[in-house]
């Protein structure tokens, strides 16, 4: 077996940070997502306590608690995910409603301990409790708390996710117009915190910048996939590739072709994941020290890559969910030395206040899986070389070593703050890798906005095809050639209504970037169309066959099945609303929170239903593609305060939301409401507002089916992948 085999093969194996990440594919892992015990089992190695007493990573007089620390159930823990406005009302929910019902609460005669923010998580975003899932399925008195989680983590509003496992996001320093490669991404926890950075600013749909993220295991990158899809981000692309050899790829910048260099690149290895024993108890009976002699040739390998790939300027997080020196200090001292002098650790000791770890070791040796150990190279015998290698061993002149700062390097051991173990260390690029011509340095902002050369309409139909790029949902295959099309052509051919999105219809603003749509295919009927940014086009444009794309864009505009009998073939998507609302000055209605309560929790509401300067808006429009735009009142605390963008259809006497059902349960939340069930024929959902009310909701289903309404989307797209991401009209459940 090859080197490059080899390395395949241990990064799709060797990922415990599976187990860091909760539950975030779906499945099993799922079913697991809120649980905090586990079978009984013998947490002892003595071959593991040997190995780490013997090179002193723990401060004198804490192995004990060290070592009992490893042997309690890991907190859960939680991140609110999201854009900022949304983020701050889940976290005003949390705080005000669910944890306050937490307060003084007994279960089985044990009292409930509050979840309490993580102290150097930015702006309390991220929370830790020890309530188990166990504890809150058995108490009926947490049973709405558990309801919202599970709701609420579907939903992609929050993620289960280790602490530890937040740090290396936070140490890149992103800002919006950063060029992301996140190498080993999957399952995606940490590529959504990146993502999320680039959203910094809600009023800019295109940010500058744009994360790759890739993995090596293709069935993981759809997982990483659906991670991404929760944030409906134009800027964002999955990749399929070996991070070690991960290509070099290109970009037009003002008609020049120039190598594409990352302000920002997150290097989260594969590891042997000591660090996760509190979750991932496995590790207790198989852990050796062959795990980290097998990986460290790749890690090195992968590391040696993202520098490579670094722009000057530019920093990378190294990280691993391992406490071995092996797997770390060796691999960051090994990079250093190979760099001479192009890469630097960063001192990040202040940049996140309240975290408590200790710092990189200087000297450590190596063990092998029988226990014998080795201080340095010479010492090693033939036999050993394929097993050991030089370097594994610190540097041995002393100046070359002190100049590395090791001691830059971050330990957080588990009974510092109650978390599992990790490593991170932190790398800027001075210059040029020895072994690299001489690359372009990062620019300051000023230089990073310029525009990159507009391609006509020909260069993109005419490009070669994407290796297996099927630009469109988040379940594709993976296999043969699908062209990126553009589809710039249906939005100014309003001559043909049956095929054209109508960019009078919307009136869309002369800045609408018409390049950016992409499409499946280039033949026969779109039926849906995508949106990506400007400089990931770049990006495909001039990539097209380096790259394994496995996802890229936001589904914005879908086709309907009578789009005939309309101005426009084309209706919004509400996956991608946020991205095209700003674009969009026409069909547009201002709703208040009493009509989104109605839309939300009723299929097809007539308009008498609705607010006066609601149906106003709507009585003279025509039927078809609408938004309805909520925007928050400051004067009113009480009120929601982030604004809602929501498509909908303007039907002959009634309106209907085309919004996945865990969008609708989210913002019906966030309102106040609490959600008590549905009344799956009539399309009504039913909250503690609905119940307290007297009388039987009006039947107005039947308006769906009325001339002048599209099909149900569940039936036009029952053979799409993507059916759930944002054309499901409120009262069907998007299927799994």
């Amino acid at each position: 077996m090859g080197r490059r085999s080899r390395g395949r093969r241990l990064q799709q194996q060797q990922r415990p940070e599976d187990a860091e990440d909760g539950a975030e594919g779906g499945g099993k892992r799922g079913e697991a997502g809120w649980e905090g015990g586990y079978p009984e089992i013998v947490k002892e190695n003595k071959l593991f306590e040997h190995y780490y007493q013997e090179l002193k990573i723990v401060p004198e007089g804490e192995w004990g608690q060290f070592m009992d620390a490893l042997r309690e159930p890991l907190p859960a823990t939680l991140r609110i995910t999201g854009y900022k406005s949304h983020a701050k009302e889940i976290l005003h929910c949390l705080k005000n409603k669910y944890f306050k019902e937490l307060e003084d609460l007994e279960v089985d005669g044990q009292k409930v301990e509050v979840p309490q923010p993580l102290s150097w998580y930015p702006e309390e975003l991220a929370w830790h409790t020890n309530l188990s899932r166990k504890i809150l399925r058995k108490s009926p008195h947490l049973e709405k708390f558990h309801q919202f989680l599970v709701s609420e983590t579907e939903s992609g509003n929050i993620s289960r996710q280790e602490a530890v496992s937040m740090i290396p996001p936070l140490l890149l320093n992103v800002r919006p117009h950063h060029k992301i490669l996140d190498m080993c991404a999957a399952p995606g926890s940490k590529t959504t915190q990146l993502i999320e950075m680039l959203h910094a600013d809600m009023n800019v749909p295109f940010p500058e910048g744009f994360v790759i993220a890739n993995d090596v295991d293709n069935k993981r990158c759809y997982l990483l996939v659906h991670q991404a899809k929760r944030l409906s981000s134009p800027c964002i692309m999955v990749v399929n590739h070996d991070a070690s050899s991960i290509p070099r790829l290109q970009i037009d910048v003002d008609g020049r072709k120039e190598i594409l260099f990352y302000d920002r690149i997150l290097c989260d290895v594969p590891c042997s994941g000591d660090g996760t024993m509190r979750k991932n108890i496995d590790v207790w009976k198989k852990w050796t020290t062959l795990n980290s002699l097998q990986l460290h040739g790749l890690q090195l390998r992968i590391a040696t890559r993202g520098a490579e790939q670094l722009a000057e300027g530019g920093r990378m997080v190294y990280s691993t969910c391992s406490l071995n020196p092996i797997e770390d200090e060796a691999v960051i001292a090994s990079l250093l030395e190979k760099s001479e002098g192009a890469l630097e650790l960063a001192d990040v000791s202040n940049e996140l206040p309240g975290l408590k770890w200790m710092p990189g070791i200087t000297q450590w040796k190596v063990m092998t899986k029988d226990g014998q150990w080795f201080t340095d190279w010479d010492a090693v015998p033939h036999s050993r070389h394929t097993q050991i290698r030089p370097t594994m061993f610190p540097p041995k002149d002393p100046e070359k070593l002190q100049a590395m700062h090791l001691e830059r390097c971050l330990r957080i051991l588990p009974h510092h703050q109650n978390t599992g173990g990790f490593f991170v260390a932190v790398l800027v690029k001075k210059s040029s890798m020895p072994w690299n011509k001489r690359q372009p340095k990062l620019q300051g902002k000023s230089a990073e906005t310029r525009e990159s050369t507009q391609l006509s309409p020909a260069d993109l139909t005419e490009g070669k095809p994407t290796d297996p790029s099927k630009l469109e949902s988040p379940s594709f295959t993976g296999t043969g050639d699908t062209e990126i099309a553009h589809a710039t052509e249906d939005l100014e051919n309003n001559g043909s209504k049956k095929d054209g999105v109508c960019g009078k219809f919307y009136a869309l603003d002369p800045s609408f970037p018409r390049m950016n749509l992409l499409t499946r295919t280039t033949e026969g009927k779109k039926r849906q169309l995508y949106m990506v940014s400007k400089e990931l086009r770049n990006v495909l444009l001039n990539n097209s066959e380096k790259m394994k794309v496995i996802n890229t864009g936001i589904k914005v505009w879908c086709r309907n099945n009578s789009g005939e009998e309309f101005d426009c073939a084309f209706r919004l998507a509400q996956e991608g609303i946020y991205t095209l609302y700003p674009f969009i000055n026409s069909r547009i209605i201002t709703v208040s929170m009493e009509d989104v309560k109605i839309l939300l929790t009723q299929e097809n509401p007539f308009f008498r239903k609705l607010s006066s300067e609601t149906y106003s808006q709507a009585k003279d429009l025509a039927k078809g593609s609408i938004v309805l735009k909520y925007e928050p009142d400051s004067a009113n605390p009480d009120a929601l305060q982030c604004p809602i963008v929501l498509c909908g259809w303007r039907g002959k006497a009634s309106i209907r939301t085309f919004v996945p059902k865990n969008e609708r349960l989210h913002y019906l939340r966030m309102m106040g409401l609490e959600v008590l069930g549905e009344k799956k024929k009539e399309g009504v959902i039913l909250t503690n507002e609905s119940a307290a009310s007297t009388g039987q909701p009006d039947n107005d289903v039947t308006e769906g089916q009325r001339a002048g309404e599209p099909n149900s989307p569940d039936a036009e797209e029952a053979n799409s992948p993507d059916v759930t991401a944002g054309c499901d009209p409120a009262g069907v459940h998007p299927p799994r």
